[in-house]
């Protein structure tokens, strides 16, 4: 299946998605403030009250907000009241950054291919949950940050950028989360700078970007 093709973001709007220290948040915030990324954040939400992102984010003065899953009665009317949320904030796309939550069909069908997450691995390697501990058990030689867009699967949408980071045989499951973690930093306002420019489509599982397209993957 083919997408059509985007000449352009629709707007510049950001809604963050978090549920603990917010470190990806903080590398958005900074690149929006440095001029290193031409939009702006309008709300970070958490699921978690006691989210240290949220903190981050009110010293920059941006608006919080917390929706605390277990207040809902599904798993699909909290990501219904998501929705609502953000779109009530005119959010045109939605950074996951830590949020440990899959997202369901109210939240995909209200931002189709406007949704963007942050994994610590190569993708398709080692989705999911503890993907540098899974690297370090199978004894890889190199693993990475993935930024892609979000779909039905899980950390399965289309590749937006990845970086490679080299794997030591001295790693643990931490030494690599934290070299890895130096990557996502770099890598994840420089994939979305990308996905705001447009130009690009979906072709199958690809997302295909424009001849002229900055490539934000170089190791």
């Amino acid at each position: 299946m083919t997408s059509v093709a985007r000449a352009g973001a629709p707007g510049r709007r950001l809604g963050v998605l978090i549920s603990g220290r917010g470190s990806n948040l903080q590398s958005i915030i900074d690149a929006v403030a440095e001029g290193r990324l031409d939009a702006e954040i309008a709300v970070v939400m958490s699921n978690r009250p006691a989210a240290f992102g949220l903190e981050r984010a009110r010293a920059a003065g941006i608006p919080t907000a917390v929706l605390e899953h277990r207040a809902w009665p599904s798993r699909d009317a909290y990501d219904e009241a998501l929705a609502q949320a953000l779109q009530a904030q005119r959010v045109d796309y939605v950074c996951l950054a830590g949020f440990m939550r899959l997202i369901g069909p109210a939240l995909l069908n209200a931002f189709p291919d406007r949704i963007l997450n942050i994994h610590p691995s190569l993708l398709p390697a080692f989705p999911g949950v503890d993907a540098q501990a899974q690297a370090v058990a199978h004894g890889v030689r190199v693993s990475g940050a993935t930024v892609h867009l979000v779909d039905a699967g899980l950390d399965s949408g289309p590749i937006v950028a990845q970086r490679a980071v080299p794997v030591s045989p001295t790693d643990t499951a931490d030494t690599l989360s934290a070299r890895i973690l130096d990557a996502e930093h770099r890598l994840y306002p420089e994939a979305l700078a990308t996905i705001l420019a447009g130009g690009w489509r979906i072709e199958g599982r690809r997302l295909i970007l424009p001849p002229t397209a900055a490539r934000p993957d170089v190791v």
